[in-house]
Parts: C-alpha cells; sequence; structure tokens
C-alpha cells in the first residue's frame, strides 16, 4: 500500500469510516459518510412521541356553554401550550407540562344557541320553551341548571322546537360564524414544529339517548376547511345514522381535496350499538358495504375519556383482573335505557376487536381494525388530565368539597355519581415531527396509544427475527422498524412453523408512579370461528415471577397514604422492556395483539379532594388506581 492510500486510510479510521470508503483515487466520488454524515437528515422514522387531548369543548358547544364555561378558544389553546389561565370558576389552572397538540371538537349541533338563549336574543324569546329557559338562566343556581338538563335532554330524545333547528343549523349566519371562528383560532395557535392545533369538530350522534358520537379531524388548513360546513345530526338539516357522517367525509375529500376522518367514543354509553355485528341501530345490516366504509372512515378509537374507560369489561373478560377500571355501565347517555349484560359486546375496544376478526372472515374486510387513543372530553375548555390536576367534566364539578357528590347523571331509572368521572386521558402519537400532515398520518397508520393520563412512553413492535438483546440496542428503535412492524401494523405471512415475537420497552412518566407490569393482549380465532382471549404478563418489576401460564400472581403492593394524599415509587420499576415470543401461536389463525401497562397503584382525584377540599367521599368512591397505557394493535392474518 502506498503512503498517500496509507495516509488516507489512517484519517478514515480517526473520523470513524470504514475502509471501503477510501480509495487511493484522487478524483474519486464521495463516500457515503461524506454525502450525508447526519443520520437524522432527511428521516421520516417516527422518533418523538408527541402528546395530546383529542377532544375538548368550549363555551361554544351547547351543552358546555349551558352549563356556565366562560372560557374560550384562546384561552384554551394557552393552557395547552403551557400558559397558566382562569377557570369558569374563577380558579387558577396551569398543566404540569405543555402539550404538543390539541383538537377542539365543539358540538356542530345549534352551534351558538347557547349564548344567545342566556342573552335573550329575540328569536330565542319567540318560543315558548325558549322564553322559560331563558327566564330560568336570569335566575341562576338550580333553575339555569334544571334548564340545561331539560334542554338537553330534548336534544338528546329529538323534541327541540323546529324554529332553533333553523336558526342554529348549516347555512345560518350564526352556525357559520361560529364554525369560521374556531376554525381561525386553530389557525391562529397552529405552530408547525412546535405546536398543532387540528381543525375538527364533534359530531353528536344520540339517538334516544344511545351515544354513537364520532369526532372528525382535519388534515388540511382553513383554505380547505372553510370550503365546508360540518355535519350535524339533527334532522331536518342532519342525520343519527353514521353512514351519513361517512357520506359528508367522501363528499369533502372529493370536493376539496383534502383528508380527514372520524372516530368514535364512549361505546360504553351506546347500549351495544357502537360496534354492531348484524344490525345498526338505524335499520341497516352490518354487510359488505357497512364493513369497508366503516374500515376506511374511522382508523381510530377513543379507548378511554373521562365518561369511562372502554377498553374491556369483567363480564366479557372474567379471568382479567384488571378489566373492571372505571368501567360505567349504568345505562345510556341519559340513562334512559339500562343496561343489559348482552350490550356488553358492542360497547368495548376488546370485544370489537374480536368481532372485527369474524367480520373479515365473512366479507373480507375488518371494519374494527382501528389504533387506539385517550381524551378528555372535557366540557370546561381545560385539558386537565392528571388526578392531582382534575377541574372535572363542567364548569358546575370544578374543584370544590361538594363536586364529588354532584351526579354527572341522573334520572328515575339510576345515576352517575360525580366521584365516578374519570381523570382521563391523553393520547401519544409516534411521528417524525409535530405537524398536522405528521401527526394526522400517524394516527391514520394508527401508531398511536392512550393513556388514562400519565405521559409514560411506550413501544411496540412485532415481527418475526427479533433477538433478546434487540430491545437492548442502543439503535432498538431501528431494529424494531427494520425487522418488523410497529403498534398499527400488520405482520406478514407466517413462513414455516416460527411463531411471531414482539418487542416491548415502556418507560415511566416522570411525574407519576413507577410501572407494575407490561401485558400483551391476545385476541384470536379458531378454525371453527370461535374467538379468544388472553392475558401474558410479559415483564414485571421488582424480580416477581411469570409462571408457566404467563401471569404473575404477585400484586405489586401498594404505598398511597390515604391521610396524605401520596405515594412512594419504592415499590415498581422505572423501566420494563422485553422481547416475547407468542407460546400458544396458530399460523391458520387470524389474531392481534396490543400491550397494556400498569403503573402502581396512586390516588384518584377524590382522595387529593378529601385531603386537600375536606371533601366527604361515600364509601362506595374508589380512592386509589392502577393509572395505565394502552397499544395500537398489531395484526396477524394467515391470509
Amino acid at each position: 500500500m502506498n503512503i498517500r492510500k496509507l495516509a488516507k486510510v489512517l484519517i478514515a479510521v480517526q473520523l470513524g469510516l470504514t475502509a471501503s470508503g477510501v480509495t487511493a483515487e484522487p478524483n474519486d466520488k464521495k463516500s457515503t459518510a461524506d454525502k450525508s454524515y447526519s443520520p437524522y437528515a432527511s428521516s421520516t422514522m417516527p422518533i418523538n412521541v408527541y402528546w395530546g387531548d383529542s377532544h375538548l369543548h368550549t363555551g361554544l358547544s351547547l351543552d358546555a356553554g349551558l352549563f356556565g364555561n366562560t372560557v374560550g378558544l384562546d384561552e384554551a389553546y394557552r393552557l395547552a401550550k403551557g400558559e397558566e389561565i382562569t377557570s369558569s370558576t374563577g380558579l387558577p389552572v396551569k398543566l404540569s407540562r405543555p402539550l404538543d397538540w390539541m383538537i377542539i371538537t365543539d358540538h356542530t349541533d345549534l352551534m351558538g344557541m347557547a349564548s344567545d338563549l342566556k342573552v335573550g336574543k329575540p328569536n330565542i324569546l319567540a318560543v315558548d320553551l325558549g322564553r322559560k329557559w331563558n327566564a330560568a338562566f336570569q335566575k341562576g343556581g338550580k333553575e339555569a341548571g334544571a334548564a340545561a338538563f331539560e334542554l338537553i335532554q330534548n336534544f338528546s330524545q329529538g323534541t327541540l322546537p323546529k324554529e332553533f333547528l333553523d336558526d342554529y343549523s348549516p347555512g345560518s349566519k350564526v352556525f357559520n360564524g361560529i364554525w369560521k371562528e374556531i376554525v381561525e383560532a386553530a389557525e391562529q395557535h397552529n405552530e408547525p414544529g412546535l405546536f398543532t392545533a387540528f381543525i375538527g369538530y364533534e359530531w353528536t350522534s344520540v339517538p334516544k339517548g344511545f351515544n354513537l358520537h364520532r369526532n372528525v379531524i382535519f388534515r388540511d388548513n382553513a383554505d380547505k376547511a372553510l370550503k365546508v360546513q360540518p355535519a350535524t345530526t339533527l334532522a331536518p338539516h342532519g342525520s343519527t345514522d353514521p353512514k351519513s357522517l361517512y357520506k359528508w367525509l367522501a363528499a369533502y375529500e372529493k370536493d376539496t381535496g383534502g383528508r380527514a376522518f372520524a372516530f368514535a367514543h364512549n361505546g360504553n354509553l351506546s347500549n351495544g350499538w357502537m360496534f354492531p355485528t348484524k344490525k345498526t341501530y338505524h335499520g341497516g345490516v352490518v354487510d359488505k358495504t357497512y364493513v369497508e366504509e366503516r374500515a376506511k372512515w374511522e382508523p381510530h378509537y377513543e379507548i378511554t375519556q373521562i365518561k369511562g374507560d372502554g377498553e374491556a369489561h369483567p363480564y366479557l373478560s372474567p379471568e382479567d383482573e384488571f378489566a373492571d377500571y372505571e368501567n360505567w355501565d349504568v345505562g345510556n347517555l341519559d340513562i334512559s335505557e339500562l343496561k343489559k349484560p348482552e350490550m356488553y359486546k358492542g360497547e368495548y375496544a376488546r370485544e370489537a376487536l374480536k368481532q372485527g376478526l369474524l367480520l373479515e372472515k365473512q366479507f373480507g374486510v375488518n371494519p374494527y381494525k382501528f389504533g387506539v387513543g385517550g381524551a378528555t372530553d372535557s366540557h370546561t375548555s381545560l385539558v386537565t388530565a392528571e388526578e392531582e390536576n382534575f377541574f372535572g367534566k363542567s364548569p358546575s364539578v370544578e374543584p370544590s368539597a361538594d363536586r364529588i357528590s354532584h351526579p354527572f347523571v341522573k334520572s328515575d331509572l339510576g345515576a352517575f355519581e360525580g366521584y365516578t368521572l374519570v381523570a382521563s386521558g391523553y393520547t401519544g402519537i409516534w411521528a417524525h415531527e409535530n405537524t398536522r400532515t405528521a401527526l394526522f398520518d400517524a394516527m391514520e397508520r394508527k401508531e398511536t396509544y392512550a393513556t388514562t393520563g400519565p405521559r409514560m412512553t411506550v413501544r411496540f413492535f412485532g415481527g418475526w427475527d427479533y433477538k433478546a438483546a434487540d430491545v437492548l440496542a442502543s439503535n432498538a428503535v431501528k431494529i424494531g422498524y427494520h425487522k418488523g412492524v410497529p403498534m398499527g401494523g400488520d405482520l406478514k405471512k407466517s413462513t414455516g412453523n416460527k411463531a411471531p415475537n414482539f418487542m416491548i420497552s415502556a418507560m415511566k412518566d416522570p411525574l407519576s408512579g413507577n410501572l407494575d407490569r407490561v401485558q400483551i393482549v391476545k385476541g384470536w380465532m379458531d378454525s371453527k370461528g370461535k374467538l379468544h382471549e388472553r392475558i401474558y404478563d410479559v415483564a414485571v418489576s421488582d424480580g416477581r415471577k411469570i409462571d408457566k401460564d404467563g401471569r404473575a400472581k404477585t400484586p405489586v403492593g401498594n404505598t398511597v397514604d390515604l391521610e396524605t394524599a401520596t405515594w412512594s415509587n419504592s415499590i415498581g420499576d422505572s423501566q420494563l422492556s422485553t422481547v416475547w415470543t407468542d407460546p400458544h401461536f396458530d399460523k391458520n389463525e387470524s389474531a392481534f395483539y396490543y400491550v397494556r401497562v400498569l403503573e402502581i397503584p396512586t390516588p384518584r382525584w377524590v382522595l387529593y379532594d378529601k385531603v386537600r377540599l375536606g371533601a366527604k367521599v361515600p364509601k362506595e368512591a374508589e380512592l386509589v388506581a392502577q393509572e395505565r397505557a394502552y397499544s395500537s394493535p398489531i395484526w396477524y392474518s394467515p391470509k
């Protein structure tokens, strides 16, 4: 080797280059390292998790406005970005940390009516019910609350006067003006790279009190969003049938060239109608057209929020000791019909994922192949999902000594008691940058996960060739994408008799509790078309043992001090990681897998109210809970 070539090799070694990238000729092309030294240049690998709330209401929503929300769009965004603001009840409020993105989803039905009703606009006073409700709001107190509840019941039962429908529906001056205000506020607060303010709304289908709500999220900016008017549900201007929303979405994309999708929430309050398998609420059938349209327009599901957690229910999953978390199972949304056990199958996400496998076998398309996220559904304009910073569902249940005893809904049949409200939740999105485009695309490809409030970091990959050392490697994420698919993906078809393996890593939220365990929830359909589920503990804290059945039977313990509402991270682990192989895999069976991460027990907001405010707590109220995260699934199909 001549001196010049030797010198180049030595220099290459010093710079960390390989000898293969060096030649003796002075006019050679640049090496790969010379062209692009930075591994992040031009990369779109989703290396960041971005936290946000996909479901928030301001006083522009009919119900929020009637129940006293005076916090506007600007303040809602400023709080999400980390500023301190004042709540509708005059309390200072600030998040522990700013969010990265948010969707304000005000109800589109009767937008603008709340403020007009309170001040007594002429069109309101021209109607008997309008005069009655206005008089009640002038009195305030219990009279105003009763009027607000009566109006909401009229809305859910479809008995509002026609005059109100005409004055506050698409095409009216008030409606169009408020939609423009919502869109322009999102544009003003959208800061690509720093904070993403999505344009969105809630389509509030609640026929006879059965919750069929969907939220709509736009990928686009104002130039396209202002070309349309949002879909509504009240006849004659709208419909409560989800198929009408699918038509609206299709027309939007065709007419504007934009992109949007919908996602449902609170199937637990639908009394079995959220995830139909044979007939739909509106008299339709679950056929090939239905499953294709739902799969296309609903790639995401809101699995947890203030009105109950929607992952699982003990009736459906009797062998899952953690399936009883924050269940709301009294009845439908206004408790005009009580719950029956046979309704649960059409309400919870895990069961829907299982039923989707069966429908895919029938029609070739899985309508319930969704990613998951969490949200608050707060009607206070405040995106507070932490137990120690929980401002409730509406201004009437913002922090006070007696809010625990204030029912969310009460009817002659039952009640959703105030102490059952859930301080939940947020969505983590894996993306390469904080922009509308990148976050929307990640949600559409289902690379998202839900938490009940804490911001724990969860990675989940599935493939066929992961090794135990991969999860510990410095480039574990790159290995994850290279060897397999992330949460929300589809495993390649099995070759031979190899079982799939999964690389999972979970890290605690620095401001929350340590981790108890990481679980994989598997659902599958056998050769006879029967559906099954099984829980595996795949990584547990404190050196506990996982038995031959894949379960850790020893509880993590409980350090919560009920007198001070504090806990100790002396139990649990800050990080749990593993590579797990399915021991019961059958390559001929369709299946899905998702991760559930549990924290150690920590105080619920009710305990904080007891200690801080001196609240009297009913003996039925839970004081301690185990916060959790749910990943979007990974699917396997023998086809």
